[in-house]
């Protein structure tokens, strides 16, 4: 009876413990999002770092503040380049909306001709969809801009970078000393070449497929002839950084423009179909190959996590949901307390997916093989 309220005791004060950790995270959101991406954008450009300093004997604080300007430089040329296509999308928004109004009334139409419901019911408020996103695009961009939270992390985040990458041997002491018994750090020191390994091998692999599935995503827009096929190509890749959805959003606005710009309907089904198609084979066969077995999240674990993450920390939870969750794995794989919480978030084996069906089948054969073997001996 001591023993079972013990372990009762033990499991609430468990939960309460969880409970208070996803309320500070929840509270703490403008401070720890920041750092978790500085973290990971750290690792993606630590190679680059290391070059510097052991290759060209630049000092420390040079090389950090290259490798952060440089990143910084790459993504704020990427954002530009985005803006400038979506203005240039816009100037056409009037056009765009003229032949989507025409679609609009012939797909009434036939709703009213075999259907039977009129156009009264399927009536909408008539809105000019160019000129209201001309005149809203500028204000949703000094909205963003101006948008105390998305400045700070604008500056915070490079900020973070440098000094953990100038300071990134005083980090690991601290580590070491806090999470090593007797003084012995071998253990922590493996901890930490994993966490770098799966980290590196995942930001690596997320940019690979980000190219191979752009260049996939540009050859099927181009092949339909959909207009700014390339643009729409990759920005359906980079929003690859959402995992599972993000192609399915980015597969929307070139379906649309499909609908826009093209006479059949079939244009924007094609679209959604190649972008399905893609997103497909990017799944089951360019990520488990690029990525290979260093990440081994299974897909219930990384989907659930990504909808408890963005119920946490909305977009950027998101995104930073996988990274986050591969950690964790070699955090509690490495901690025999908590090595069936390792278990339960990586891949199960061929044996947990074989039916039992199978396995008979499989052990009827070996019998009857074994039977066969021993007829031949005697013969």
């Amino acid at each position: 009876m001591i023993t079972g309220a013990k372990k009762e005791n033990s499991n609430c004060i468990n939960l309460i413990y969880i409970i208070s950790l996803v309320f500070v995270l929840y509270v703490l959101k403008p401070v720890v999002v920041p750092i978790i991406i500085a973290i990971i954008l750290s690792v993606s450009v630590f190679p680059f770092v290391n070059f510097l300093e052991r290759k060209l004997h630049f000092n420390r604080i040079i090389s950090a503040a290259s490798a952060v300007f440089l990143l910084s430089l790459l993504v704020f040329a990427i954002i530009t380049f985005i803006g400038f296509q979506l203005s240039d999308i816009l100037e056409k928004g009037q056009l765009y909306a003229i032949k989507l109004s025409e679609v609009y009334n012939t797909l009434a139409g036939n709703f009213e001709k075999y259907l039977g419901i009129s156009k009264n019911e399927l009536s909408l408020k008539k809105i000019n969809l160019g000129d209201t996103l001309k005149d809203n695009f500028s204000s949703v961009i000094n909205f963003l801009s101006l948008s105390g939270s998305f400045f700070a992390d604008v500056v915070l985040i490079p900020l973070y970078m440098f000094f953990l990458l100038i300071y990134r041997k005083f980090f690991k002491s601290f580590i070491y000393r806090a999470f090593s018994k007797d003084g012995n750090t071998l253990k922590a020191k493996a901890i930490l070449s994993k966490l770098y390994e799966v980290q590196q091998n995942y930001l690596i692999g997320l940019f690979l497929v980000m190219g191979i599935v752009g260049i996939l995503n540009s050859i099927g827009l181009l092949l339909l002839g959909i207009d700014n096929a390339i643009f729409f190509g990759f920005l359906a890749a980079l929003l690859l950084l959402i995992p599972y959805i993000g192609i399915i959003i980015g597969s929307l606005l070139p379906a649309l423009v499909a609908l826009a710009t093209k006479d059949s309907l079939w244009y924007p089904v094609g679209v959604i179909a190649i972008f399905a198609f893609i997103q497909f084979i990017e799944g089951n066969f360019i990520t488990p190959k690029i990525t290979g077995s260093k990440v081994s999240i299974n897909v219930f674990v990384a989907i659930l996590s990504i909808i408890l993450f963005s119920m946490l920390w909305g977009t950027a939870g998101m995104i930073v949901a996988l990274p986050v969750i591969a950690s964790l794995k070699v955090i509690f794989d490495a901690t025999p307390e908590l090595k069936h919480y390792g278990f339960l978030i990586g891949e199960p084996l061929d044996e947990h997916l074989r039916s039992n069906a199978r396995v008979r089948l499989k052990i009827w054969k070996k019998i009857r093989a074994e039977k066969q073997i021993k007829r031949y001996i005697k013969f």
